[in-house]
């Protein structure tokens, strides 16, 4: 059944509803929490106190507010589901929103700089397409999902772009596509093969180091204020779950055949693939686009 404006607005004023309630909770959660490491910490120091019951509330109590933090951010997820699922219905229900050029590259900084972080439990790794981490090989990007596709421009060369994804074509086992540069707005039917998800989470680089590429890897990159992939190289990892990588862009008007070093954020730097031109870059060449 479609979501209408109306009822989308509801849900999600009602998930703002929840998220709020989360956040008092989690307050009362901290004090609480607080109060007991204060009641731990002068345990440390005392001779005739037991720890082990102090550290196992405090635990217990850290769990609770774990728990409560989670639950908020599942709200702010769901929230981001249903205006998505809108936006979706009303491209196809041929209602065309006009976005001009600068709107489109706010509007794809902020989708990076907003991408869940990936905060696992203890022990737990980094799931696919968190950060570096590629999807599996059955994997399926869903309906409205942002992906890197290899796909021919005006003049018929291929170039790996910034799309959506419009439907899977399951008996062709192909992707429908839309270039989401307004000037464009191209509809392309893909292999697989020639689709890339992008992430889906943020990697923290203080927990999680190990979802980043690596220093010197040779990847693909959404070079700045536009919407098309190159070759790169990672110049310097993020040190910060906020911090974006900083990459070498191939540029053959440079006498070293690279760029100096731009700031490209986690979920637009993907792996390497090339295309059949065989040029080294994945959408050409910098000094050539």
């Amino acid at each position: 059944m479609p979501l209408t404006a109306e009822s989308a607005a509801q849900q999600i004023q009602d998930r703002l509803k929840d998220i709020q309630q989360h956040i008092h909770i989690v307050d009362e959660e901290r004090r609480r929490a607080e109060n007991s490491i204060s009641s731990l910490v002068r345990s440390l120091h005392a001779t005739n106190q037991k720890v082990k019951p102090l550290l196992k509330a405090s635990l217990m109590e850290a769990s609770q507010e774990e728990a409560t933090i989670r639950a908020a951010l599942a709200k702010i997820h769901e929230i981001r589901s249903i205006r998505n699922e809108r936006r979706i219905q009303a491209r196809n229900a041929g209602n065309k929103e006009a976005i001009r050029r600068g709107a489109l590259m706010k509007m794809v900084q902020l989708s990076a700089q907003t991408l869940p972080l990936f905060v696992g439990k203890l022990g737990e790794r980094a799931p696919a397409l968190c950060g570096a981490i590629p999807a599996e090989g059955n994997y399926v990007a869903k309906v409205g999902d942002n992906v890197a596709a290899l796909a021919k421009g005006i003049d018929e060369e291929e170039n790996w772009i910034l799309a959506e994804v419009v439907q899977f074509l399951h008996r062709q086992n192909k992707y429908d596509v839309i270039d989401i540069d307004e000037e464009q707005k191209d509809r392309h039917v893909l292999s697989k093969r020639k689709v890339i998800p992008l992430p889906l989470m943020r990697a923290n680089p203080e927990t999680d180091g190990h979802a980043l590429f690596p220093k010197d890897t040779v990847v693909m990159a959404l070079y700045p204020q536009t919407t098309c992939f190159y070759k790169a190289i990672v110049h310097r990892l993020p040190q910060t779950a906020t911090e974006d990588y900083e990459v070498l862009f191939e540029d053959s008007s440079y006498l070293n055949g690279y760029a100096e070093p731009l700031p490209v954020a986690q979920r637009y730097v993907i792996a390497y693939r090339p295309t059949k031109k065989g040029a080294g870059s994945g959408s050409g060449n910098l000094s050539s686009a």
